[in-house]
């Protein structure tokens, strides 16, 4: 995963004279789960096919030049570890902003499958 290349990649695009902003998402490994136990690490599964669809859906938004996404699959990850780079670019940043949020929301909720290890 490299969020430096990824931003590169976007700026090579072929309609980058449209885009007026680039957001980025840095998905960490928590060090308690969203119920408070302690947490030493996780491990990600990905539904490439369900990835695709989402960036494709919410390529289409308007406004919305690029959405690139790397996910940290099939590895034990520590806390700390980087987990998820998400990469938006477009026009303004109503739709910029918008387009991360549910392309996040998105991969989350169908996309990822996290096993939490405790401590």
């Amino acid at each position: 995963m490299n969020l430096d290349r990824m931003i590169k990649t976007i700026k090579k695009h072929p309609d980058y004279a449209k885009v007026g902003m680039i957001l980025c998402h840095n998905g960490v490994v928590r060090g308690t789960s969203r119920g408070g136990r302690s947490v030493s690490g996780l491990r990600i599964k990905v539904d490439h096919d369900k990835l695709q669809k989402i960036i494709a859906d919410n390529k289409s938004r308007n406004g919305i030049t690029e959405i690139l996404v790397e996910i940290a699959e099939d590895q034990d990850l520590a806390v700390g570890d980087d987990v998820m780079y998400l990469v938006v670019a477009g026009d303004i940043r109503e739709n910029v902003i918008a387009a991360l949020s549910a392309t996040l929301n998105a991969i989350k909720a169908t996309v990822t499958d996290k096993k939490q290890f405790y401590r």
